[in-house]
C-alpha cells in the first residue's frame, strides 16, 4: 500500500458514506466528496445542475482519483515527511488545500501563499532537522484546532472535528516515529536560486491577484473554484498582504 492509499484509508474512515446535513455548508456529501467538488471535477457548471443522486452513487475509483488530484497532489504530500503528509492531507480535505498549506507556512514562518514550493520545502527540511517531524506535526495540529474553534460551525460540529483532529495527531505521530526518512527536495542550486529570483515576483502577483478576484467575486455572489469556504474579506486582506510582502519572498530565496 502506498502512502497515499494508507493516508486515504484513514481519511475515509472519518468521512463515512452519504450524508446531507442541512446545517453542513458542504451539503450533499459522500466519502467526503461534496456535491460542489464532484461537479467541479466533472466540469458541470453551475454546480447545482449536478443531481444529488450522482453524489450518492459515486464509485471508489473516482473518489480515489479526486482525492489524489485535488488534495494529495495539490499539497505535494508525496514528498513531505511521513506523518506530516497525512497531517496536511487531512487538513486539506476538511478545509481546502490552500488553507492547509498556508497554516503550515505560518508554523514555518515563511510567506503564506498557499503553494508548496522550494522555500516551503526547505523550511520544512530545516525545521525537521532541528526539531523533528513530530514537533512540526504538533504545531500544525494546534494551528488547525485554533482555526476550527474560530468557525461559526464549531458549536454544532466542534466535538466531532476535535475528535477527528486528535485521531489524526495520534496516527501522524505514530507514523513519523517509525520513519526517519525526510522526503524533501535538495537545497536550491545557485542557478535555480537565480531563476526563482526572476520568477518569484510574477508567481506571487498571480497568486495575490487570483485571491483578490476570488474575494471580490464572493462579495458579488460569484463562487470561484479553489476558494470554497473562504471568507471574501479574508481573501482580500491576504491578497493585499501577499502583494505588500512580496519582498519578503525575495529575501527568503536569497537566504535559502
Amino acid at each position: 500500500m502506498s502512502r497515499f492509499e494508507h493516508c486515504l484509508a484513514h481519511i475515509l474512515r472519518h468521512e463515512g458514506g452519504y450524508v446531507d446535513n442541512p446545517k453542513d455548508p458542504g451539503g450533499a456529501t459522500n466519502f467526503g466528496i461534496t456535491r460542489k467538488t464532484l461537479a467541479r471535477w466533472r466540469q458541470v457548471s453551475p454546480w447545482w445542475k449536478l443531481p444529488k443522486s450522482q453524489v450518492r452513487t459515486i464509485k471508489q475509483p473516482e473518489v480515489k482519483a479526486i482525492y489524489r488530484s485535488l488534495y494529495w497532489n495539490r499539497c505535494r504530500a508525496s514528498i513531505l515527511p511521513i506523518g506530516l503528509d497525512y497531517t496536511v492531507f487531512d487538513f486539506a480535505v476538511n478545509s481546502g488545500p490552500s488553507r492547509a498549506i498556508r497554516h503550515l507556512q505560518a508554523v514555518l514562518g515563511v510567506m503564506r501563499d498557499g503553494i508548496v514550493g522550494p522555500i516551503t520545502l526547505n523550511a520544512i527540511e530545516s525545521f525537521v532537522v532541528s526539531k523533528g517531524v513530530g514537533e512540526l506535526i504538533k504545531k500544525l495540529i494546534n494551528q488547525r484546532l485554533g482555526f476550527l474553534r474560530r468557525l461559526t460551525g464549531f458549536k454544532t460540529f466542534g466535538r466531532g472535528w476535535t475528535r477527528r483532529v486528535a485521531a489524526v495527531r495520534r496516527v501522524a505521530l505514530a507514523a513519523s516515529a517509525t520513519s526517519s526518512k525526510i522526503k524533501i527536495q535538495p537545497k536550491l542550486t545557485t542557478r535555480r536560486k537565480q531563476e526563482m529570483n526572476i520568477l518569484s515576483g510574477y508567481k506571487t502577483y498571480i497568486v495575490a491577484i487570483a485571491m483578490l478576484i476570488a474575494g471580490i467575486g464572493q462579495m458579488l455572489g460569484i463562487d470561484l473554484p479553489g476558494f470554497n469556504g473562504q471568507a471574501s474579506g479574508q481573501l482580500i486582506i491576504e491578497a493585499l498582504a501577499v502583494l505588500f510582502l512580496r519582498r519578503g519572498i525575495k529575501n527568503e530565496i536569497s537566504n535559502a
